[in-house]
Order: structure tokens, then sequence, then C-alpha cells
């Protein structure tokens, strides 16, 4: 399923890492007299604040009863580029503001473009700064603009916007110790697609509270792959290089042609 193996691929190699020395309690008591602007706001204030970041990421994918095991390299600068080297310098990816590039040494095949077929294939309005707040624990919407309403489920609060769209409902669940997400479920009934991204477990890493464990579920019509992430050996504000030139003679890979 194209489509599917192109989405997991998106989501694999933007996926960043970062395991230290300090993990934090995920156990908050909720607050019932908590409002819904007073939740947003804790949750703001919780923002991921670093120039840099370099890690290892192990990821386990899974579609079907098929899984297999990745370790790459990310390096981030943040609101300016998440790259990702695989073992060897197989695969390279680069994404920035504006363009979204990766190559592929095994297959010989490279994508370079924008946000707009991306945006098609996942069905949302997809940016650079939805990658990297998805990545950071954070909400790939801005709670600011809309109206939301709240609730409780289990241990987390949930926020869900006041006048839900038909094309696309939204979650999001909060942790009621850090104030970081728990999940953020995006729904589309009608072309009956699921993307879940659920926050396992954060660590603090020089004061800045960082995914520890996330596992990914994207799900089309009866398809559905997980992707489980481990993010080790993290490094923050070091002095990072960037490099990334698609091979000559690779051929280029169409995803407006690939459902």
């Amino acid at each position: 399923m194209k489509l599917i193996r192109i989405l997991v691929l998106i989501l694999t190699v933007v996926a960043f890492g970062c395991k230290s020395t300090k993990s934090i309690t995920s156990k908050g008591k909720l607050n019932a007299n908590m409002t819904a602007k007073e939740l947003i706001l804790e949750n703001q204030t919780q923002k991921a604040r670093f120039k840099t970041l370099q890690a290892k990421v192990k990821i386990e994918y899974t579609q079907d009863e098929r899984s297999e095991g990745y370790t790459v390299n990310l390096r981030m600068e943040k609101d300016k580029i998440i790259w990702i080297n695989s073992v060897l310098g197989l695969a390279r990816v680069m994404i920035t503001p504006d363009r979204v590039s990766f190559y592929d040494k095994i297959n010989n095949q490279y994508f370079d473009g924008d946000y707009r077929l991306l945006s098609d294939l996942l069905g949302i309005d997809l940016d650079f700064k939805k990658v990297e707040s998805l990545l950071l624990g954070e909400s790939i919407y801005n709670l600011e603009v809309d109206k939301y309403k709240l609730s409780t489920q289990e241990n987390s609060y949930v926020l869900e916007p006041k006048k839900q769209q038909a094309v696309l409902e939204l979650f999001f669940l909060l942790n009621p110790s850090h104030f970081k997400m728990d999940s953020q479920q995006l729904y589309q009934p009608l072309k009956r697609r699921i993307l879940e991204i659920d926050y396992k477990s954060y660590q603090k890493v020089k004061k800045q509270i960082l995914p520890e464990n996330l596992k990914i579920i994207a799900v089309e019509d009866t398809d559905q792959v997980t992707i489980e992430m481990e993010y080790r050996s993290v490094s923050l504000n070091e002095d990072l290089r960037f490099p990334f030139k698609i091979p000559s003679g690779f051929k280029e890979i169409s995803i407006a042609n690939a459902e």
C-alpha cells in the first residue's frame, strides 16, 4: 500500500529522539476547576526552547505481522531544519520550512518537493511547524486560535474544538503533571483515516521537557501501520552541520501518483 508506506517514511524520517538521564513523572492529579483557557496557557509555557538538538533514534516499524527495526541519527535546528541520516548514509533527509527532501541509495531514488503534496497525501494542512510540534510533544495546531472545550479521560485532560469539522476531528490529551501532550488524535471519517500520536513518556534534558518514548498509529481504511520510537543520546545547543546533496542519476519519487 504505497500511500501508507510513504506516510510511514515521512513520519519515520522526521522522528527525533533524546534519551539522557532523567525521566519525569507522568502521574498528576486532575484539577476539576481547570478551564480550557488555563490549560492551554499551562501547555504553552512548556514549549521546548533550544537552538540545536542531536540524537540517535531507535525505531520499530510494524505493518500487518511484519516488523522492522532501525537506528538513525538526527540533527535539528529549532524552527529551521530537521536532518536525518541512516546507518552508513544509505538514506538522508532534509526538512526545512520550504521543502521536504530525501534520497535512498538502496533503491537509487529521491523526493524533493514542497508541503503541498504531503498535505494532499495526509489530508491535513501540513507545514514545518506542525511536523516540529508533533515531534516535540506540542500541539500541531495553535490552541490559542480556536475555541476549545475541556473534559477528562482517565488520567488526561481532553481538549477538542467547540465546533468539530466534519472532514477532520481533533482531540488533544494533555498530561496533568507537566501539561505536555499525552496524545494527539486526528480523524478523517469520510476518508476513513486515523492518525494518532501517543507520547508514552517524557524526560527532562537541560530543563527542557522532551518526549522519551513515542508511538504513532496510522490507519487508512483497513490498513494499519505502527511506529514506536525510543530516543537516545541527546545533546543540545552544539554547533552542527547539515550536509545534504541528492546523488546524480537517482529516480524521482512521485507522491502525487502514489495512491
